[in-house]
């Protein structure tokens, strides 16, 4: 792999993948992961206009901004890329300190115990609480 070119436009030193995403994992100041998803260049640029996380939606296919409906959004304070130029790391404000549909703090809830998989994390608000 080639390092990110740092000569070229910033959406263009991007790896995009073909069916034009890129990575993006969201992270609070404290280096927890809260979420991952997919952005595309115009995501990406509307995050960058308005300084909220906006995402890529492949269930909804559209333009996804975190918090639309159940207010917790991502303030973004710094975007970075890795050398390689094709995976997104956004340190990001979580409004409300729910990133997760579930109620929880991230999304990375379920931790792998012997063969199973059981939820770590608590329920901090009730998920139909959230999308009314």
């Amino acid at each position: 792999m080639a390092d990110l070119d740092n000569a070229l436009p910033w959406l263009d030193a991007l790896k995009w993948d073909a069916d034009g995403m890129i990575p993006a994992i969201a992270q609070d100041a404290a280096g927890r992961i809260v979420m991952f998803a997919f952005m595309n260049r115009e995501s990406l640029i509307e995050t960058v206009r308005c300084g909220n996380a906006v995402y890529w939606s492949r269930s909804r296919q559209r333009l996804w901004r975190k918090g639309e409906e159940s207010g917790h959004s991502q303030k973004i304070r710094s975007i970075r890329t890795d050398c390689d130029g094709d995976v997104l790391l956004l340190e990001v404000e979580q409004v409300g300190g729910i990133a997760c549909h579930t109620g929880r703090e991230s999304c990375f809830f379920n931790e792998l115990q012997g063969e199973r998989w059981v939820p770590v994390d608590p329920v901090l608000k009730d998920p139909k609480d959230i999308y009314q």
